[in-house]
């Protein structure tokens, strides 16, 4: 297990000698925040700047503020191979440290997501699962402790279709038309296949599902199934080294890249660079932007990365993986600050950073504040609703980097929360819960 703490007894060390591994328990005063990270196996290129970016956060509230509201953060990683039994292990080795204990997990896995849930409610520590995760989970009456901000899958899959809509020349134009689904045989790539049939029945179109068993490194079977199908678009949903090779067989067999979306853990640098000409013209799903020029990320340099004291290489600062590590610790961190206005400023209970998710509420002038214009919509959390309201844009890989091609496009929430509410009722009656009321 790797380990990495911060708090006022180790940051003068850290910052003269670079993140390195220490084993302290968190002290009295201290936040705890535990790290599931994946630095080993098929999906590590994603999981290893997605690990970093939190951690990079983290650090910079510790360096520049003192920790949040001048209580300082510690962390723990521990390694879980994006393995299910490893990520549930980790869970419970981390779950009782710290003063107050585990402030909350990220799992950073679907599959992780789904096994903790029971656990993870039952101790009264919060599932941060941003951009991932259950999509059922959006309905917090069922789900109290489980949070995906600030856009589900579904609500991302719907977006997808509206993208596609608009490119065929409105949503009426996708009847008769083919779409082909390639996505990973797990947890995270079977999560859309309900969202994609109802909308093929809404709309009209024929959906192909294609699954793709991990690791995923020989798809050609697949890929030939596709150019034989000949769809109008294909929907890429895939991690890792699963979607390097994807691009490479769709490249082997013809299928145009630019008929190719990907959801938004199928699009990055590191899936796109190693593919090298494979990946021109391919478009993604993204619910942030990319790149170092916000003041936010250029203070993490600073702070954090000046003189290579990073959690990581700096070449991966402002990458999609590093951002999306960045903004969940982002997330956990305004739920800290949101929940001390109420409980005061100390470390907290788990019980106490879910009232914070709750009544988190992220404006566009908070945003611009803190140097992050651009970078996110703004947010608004509650008891009902544990999703936010997000939204999608695409962009596009013209071989050295990503453009944006669309404004946001809104997801179809007239679609998805009948569904949402449907899938967590069943739920509830399959595990004998009642739901809370909420306001």
């Amino acid at each position: 297990m790797r380990c990495q703490h911060y708090g006022w007894s180790v940051l003068v060390a850290a910052v003269l000698g670079g993140l390195v591994g220490v084993t302290t328990v968190a002290a009295v005063g201290e936040q705890f925040l535990p790290v599931l990270s994946t630095r080993e196996g098929a999906v590590r290129s994603l999981q290893i700047p997605f690990a970093d970016g939190y951690i990079a956060y983290l650090a910079l509230l510790n360096a520049r503020d003192g920790g949040v509201n001048g209580v300082p953060l510690v962390w723990e990683e521990c390694e879980t191979v994006w393995d299910v039994p490893r990520g549930v292990e980790c869970y419970e080795r981390l779950k009782a440290k710290g003063s107050t204990g585990a402030t909350a997990f990220q799992p950073f896995s679907t599959p992780i997501t789904y096994a903790l849930t029971e656990r993870a409610t039952h101790d009264q520590i919060p599932l941060l699962t941003v951009g991932y995760g259950r999509t059922d989970a959006t309905d917090g009456r069922v789900f109290p402790y489980v949070f995906n901000p600030p856009i589900n899958y579904w609500s991302q899959s719907t977006a997808k279709i509206r993208f596609i809509g608009q490119r065929a020349g409105g949503m009426e134009q996708l009847k008769g038309r083919k779409i082909a689904h390639v996505y990973a045989d797990s947890d995270y790539g079977r999560e859309t296949l309900p969202i994609l049939d109802a909308q093929a029945t809404q709309y009209g179109f024929a959906v192909q599902h294609l699954a793709v068993k991990p690791p995923g490194l020989d798809q050609r079977a697949t890929w030939l199934r596709v150019k034989v199908a000949q769809p109008d678009w294909v929907i890429l949903r895939t991690n890792g080294l699963m979607t390097i090779a994807a691009l490479k067989e769709a490249a082997q067999v013809g299928i145009p890249r630019d008929k190719i979306v990907g959801n938004w853990w199928s699009c990055s640098e590191q899936d796109t660079v190693p593919a090298e000409e494979a990946a021109h013209g391919y478009i993604c799903a993204t619910f942030h932007a990319t790149g170092t020029h916000f003041p936010l990320i250029q203070e993490v340099l600073k702070y954090v990365y000046a003189g290579g004291k990073g959690p990581g290489p700096a070449s991966d600062v402002g990458t999609a993986y590093w951002i999306r590590g960045m903004l969940s610790g982002f997330f956990v961190t305004e739920a800290l600050r949101t929940a001390m206005r109420h409980f005061g400023n100390q470390p907290l209970t788990g019980a106490q950073v879910q009232w914070g998710l709750e009544h988190l509420h992220i404006t566009a002038a908070y945003i611009k504040e803190i140097g992050a214009e651009g970078l996110i919509p703004s947010l608004t959390l509650s008891c009902r609703d544990h999703e936010g309201g997000g939204s999608v844009k695409f962009q596009q890989w013209d071989g050295k980097q990503w453009t944006v091609i669309t404004d946001w496009i809104a997801p179809d929430q007239a679609l998805v929360r009948p569904l949402v509410e449907a899938a967590a009722a069943k739920y509830a009656q399959d595990k004998g819960i009642t739901p809370r009321d909420c306001p």
